[in-house]
C-alpha cells in the first residue's frame, strides 16, 4: 500500500488553483466549485454502479463519461482559443445536452 504523507506541487498556496489552460483563479471561484461538484457527483454515480447491472449500469456509465467531459470542459475557459491548443480540449457535445433524450427501456 502506498502512503502519501506530503504532496508538493511547488506552486504554493495563496488560495488559488490552476485551470486547464494554466490560468490561476481563486479556489472559491464559481467555476472551480462547479467542476468540483460535478466530480463529486461522478463519484456517487461510481458507487451506484457497484450494484448496478445491465442497462442501468450502461446508463450510469454514459452519465459518468458525460460528467468527465463536463468537468474537463468547465476547467478550460476561453473556448475561442481551442484551436490554438496543442491538443483539442474535451468539450461537451450538443448531443450530450439535448432535452428530448430518452433512456433505453430498463
Amino acid at each position: 500500500m502506498v502512503v502519501l504523507n506530503k504532496i508538493y506541487t511547488k506552486t504554493g498556496d495563496a488560495g488559488e488553483t490552476a485551470l486547464g489552460n494554466g490560468a490561476r483563479v481563486a479556489k472559491h471561484a464559481m467555476r472551480v466549485t462547479a467542476y468540483g461538484t460535478s466530480d463529486e457527483l461522478n463519484c456517487f454515480v461510481g458507487v451506484a454502479r457497484l450494484d448496478a447491472e445491465g442497462s442501468v449500469d450502461e446508463a450510469l456509465s454514459r452519465i459518468q463519461n458525460d460528467l468527465f467531459d463536463l468537468g474537463a470542459d468547465m476547467c478550460r475557459p476561453d473556448m475561442e482559443k481551442d484551436a490554438e491548443s496543442a491538443y483539442p480540449p474535451l468539450r461537451v457535445a450538443e448531443a450530450q445536452v439535448l432535452t428530448d433524450w430518452k433512456p433505453k427501456s430498463m
